[in-house]
């Protein structure tokens, strides 16, 4: 595919979504933005794997923690954060900014949350509200086993809030099937997008939520935006470029098949951590847990991430990204989300292949 910017955020945009971006801006309350909205919405729904509400707003990804707080629970609620990384920890950050009850259940960076720890965090919180969860943590390149935490967490009657920013269009999420309530995401990872939207998927649970919740709210209004969302509307001016970048991305992971998306991100994950382990370096993440849209690499001992990096980009022109919060000088991370194919991987690790010996004499 050609590009060598495989950062984990934002991700390479494919030739007809940069041109979509160039389309002139129409009425956004006209019947053309009516007919580009709405399909807009169905097809993101097919995405997801849902038949509930998909919601779209002008926002980062991160506004989708906020979003699911004021919508869904009232301050003083006892909610379990899941953290397994630095997303994790934000997502606790802003739970208790609000005014939530946020207990937390940890595990060492680079390690999943099983079903049974978190068996054991909920019996021992009666009355929780909500388990809030990342599925695929950006910043160790670890994918928790939803559909089997969701089970859990449904057996103490708690919504499932989950954080997929990066992971929706690009790891299996089957929403309804493993019954997720809220899912958030943004467009700036596997949807091949510009940052610049959030995208929330609002299961049926989650209206009874909506109605106890005593949170002041506006923008961020699950009502107002269903209400404008069934006329094909939004309630306030829609970013029309970025829905058009949006638009043309459903188009590509539609005619490529979401299945297939997902079997072509598990080849791509699969390909780079071969590769990585033939080369002698090790991957972060425990592998049963390991992403596919994302991998963190631990460097060797005396070996800095801010080297390898600027490496990467001064002699072959590739962007990698350093790791996050306590890990930021111990990893680097690759992206492989998104627009990627085999032959981007396999720059990344010819690349590493002449980088790392180079590094380790010096």
């Amino acid at each position: 595919m050609r590009s060598r910017f495989r950062l984990p955020v934002p991700t390479p945009l494919p030739p007809s979504v940069l041109e979509a971006m160039q389309r002139p801006m129409i009425p956004h309350r006209g019947a053309d933005f009516k007919a580009l909205y709405r399909s807009i919405l169905d097809r993101t729904k097919l995405v997801h794997r849902t038949h509930g509400d998909i919601f779209i707003w002008p926002a980062s990804g991160s506004a989708g923690w906020e979003i699911a707080v004021v919508n869904l629970f009232s301050p003083g609620d006892t909610v379990l954060v899941v953290v397994t990384g630095a997303f994790g920890e934000r997502f606790h950050a802003v739970a208790t900014m609000l005014g939530l009850d946020a207990k937390r259940l940890d595990v060492p960076w680079g390690e999943g949350v099983s079903p049974e720890q978190l068996q054991k965090a909920l019996d021992q919180l009666p009355g929780v509200r909500g388990v809030f969860i990342t599925h695929n943590e950006t910043s160790t390149g670890v994918t928790n086993p939803i559909a089997e935490l969701a089970a859990v967490a449904h057996e103490h009657d708690a919504l499932v809030v989950v954080d997929a920013v990066s992971s929706a269009a690009g790891l299996p999420l089957e929403m309804d099937l493993w019954g997720l309530d809220y899912v958030m995401s943004g467009s700036q990872k596997a949807w091949m997008c510009p940052p610049g939207i959030v995208i929330a998927a609002v299961g049926q649970r989650c209206w009874d939520a909506y109605n106890r919740s005593t949170y002041h709210r506006f923008f961020w209004d699950f009502a107002a935006v269903r209400e404008a969302a069934g006329e094909d509307s939004t309630p306030t001016t829609p970013p029309e470029s970025t829905l058009y970048a949006f638009d043309a991305a459903l188009d590509l992971i539609l005619e490529e098949g979401v299945d297939q998306v997902w079997a072509r991100h598990a080849s791509l994950g699969a390909q780079l951590r071969a590769g990585l382990q033939a080369l002698g370096m090790e991957v972060l993440a425990d592998p049963q847990y390991a992403s596919n849209t994302v991998t963190a690499v631990t460097m060797p001992d005396g070996l800095g991430s801010n080297i390898v990096i600027e490496r990467l980009k001064r002699d072959y022109d590739i962007d990698v990204a350093a790791g996050q919060g306590k890990l930021t000088k111990r990893v680097i991370r690759i992206g492989h989300m998104g627009w990627c194919d085999s032959d981007d991987i396999e720059l990344v690790l010819d690349a590493l292949a002449e980088v790392m010996p180079a590094l380790s004499k010096a």
